[in-house]
């Protein structure tokens, strides 16, 4: 059993290290452990801090994609390094590398496919009031969306089998975490939570430059998750609220008409009909968007059984390291340098 720790990187050398250090070196039921990092274009010593401190892999983007772009990328590379099961964690230390056994517990017993990371939200510290409240809500509505239990959707605290690893598909550039359980839920993905501790904060996140953004792009990630996902529901919703307007208008029409106080309100039917023929298209937008979900559906099983195809039945390595060959080069330069001054100092004594 093969367990592959990966942490998405920008700019971290001055917290990585810490969070290397606090990573665990041994786990009952993982035969091996072995660590990547996602260098999402950093500009500061990043990658030479992970690489003296002996990451075993490193991806590296030459310019910052995002957080979803670099969850994405070492899902790839983990599974096309053999990874049994998949942890992801943050490079500012904020969960407890001890965690990590309670995070793949469930998946070593079979029990679950996806583990989430409940942190202790109310008693953390350095979280404001307001941004308790809105991840409590955030979760909330979460759940509602993706019909799991989750309660604290926005951790990135995470560990995958390397089946549910297989069937991701992230597509929207903000970030991974409520993108993943809406489509692990709809997917009817065995998926589950374990509380976990946190370290003190090191650095402020990035993620986000205001509560008023963070909100934005949530909101904006679960809709066009569920628009995914589950369009025909959403776009009847939403067509329902003309539509039912619209008929609400054209029965105060009729009850005007047949009691014979029709003139004047020839503007009320002309807007009923507006406004029901617009929920009605809006549902019929809705259909047509179905039947291109069922066709993404199919392209993701394209997908899963392209990656098993790769990553199962060959040893081909997907992910070229320019980091990790700099560095064997580097090292192969050195052990050539050295072996000159050895001899230099042989002939020397001779």
């Amino acid at each position: 059993m093969k367990l592959i720790i990966q942490i998405p990187c920008y700019n971290e050398a001055d917290t990585l290290e810490i969070a290397l250090n606090d990573l665990p070196k041994k786990i009952d039921g993982i035969d091996e452990i072995e660590y990547l990092i996602i260098n999402d274009g950093s500009q500061d010593k990043t990658v030479e801090v992970a690489m003296n401190w002996g990451v075993h892999h490193v991806v590296s983007f030459t310019r910052n994609k995002g957080l979803a772009k670099g969850f994405m990328a070492g899902i790839e590379a983990c599974l096309s390094y053999g990874a049994d099961i998949i942890v992801n964690t943050d490079a500012d230390n904020q969960y407890c590398g001890e965690d990590i056994e309670k995070l793949i517990a469930p998946i070593l017993k079979g029990e679950a496919d996806i583990v989430v990371g409940e942190r202790p939200i109310d008693q953390t510290e350095h979280f404001s009031w307001i941004k308790k409240k809105l991840q409590h809500f955030g979760s909330w509505v979460v759940r509602k969306a993706s019909k799991t239990q989750i309660p604290d959707a926005p951790s990135g605290f995470r560990a995958f089998s390397r089946e549910a690893a297989m069937h991701f598909n992230v597509i929207n550039e903000y970030t991974y975490t409520l993108e993943t359980i809406v489509q692990a839920g709809r997917n009817k993905m065995a998926i589950t939570s374990v509380p976990v501790r946190t370290n003190p904060e090191l650095r402020e996140s990035r993620l986000f430059n205001s509560i008023a953004s963070y909100i934005k792009k949530s909101m904006l990630t679960i809709l066009r998750a569920l628009l995914m996902y589950r369009p025909l529901a959403c776009l009847t919703a939403v067509g329902a609220i003309p539509f039912l307007a619209g008929f609400g208008l054209g029965i105060r029409f009729l009850i005007f008409y047949f009691n014979g106080r029709n003139s004047g309100h020839i503007q009320s039917l002309i807007l009923a009909c507006t406004l029901m023929i617009m929920g009605f298209m809006t549902f019929v937008i809705g259909m047509l968007a179905d039947v291109l979900s069922a066709n993404r559906k199919i392209i993701e099983d394209v997908q899963y059984h392209i990656r098993k195809l790769t990553y199962d039945k060959t040893d081909t390595k997907v992910w070229q390291e320019a980091a990790t060959q700099a560095l064997q080069i580097e090292e192969t330069d050195m052990d050539e340098a050295e072996k000159g001054n050895e001899n230099e100092t042989s002939e020397s004594k001779r």
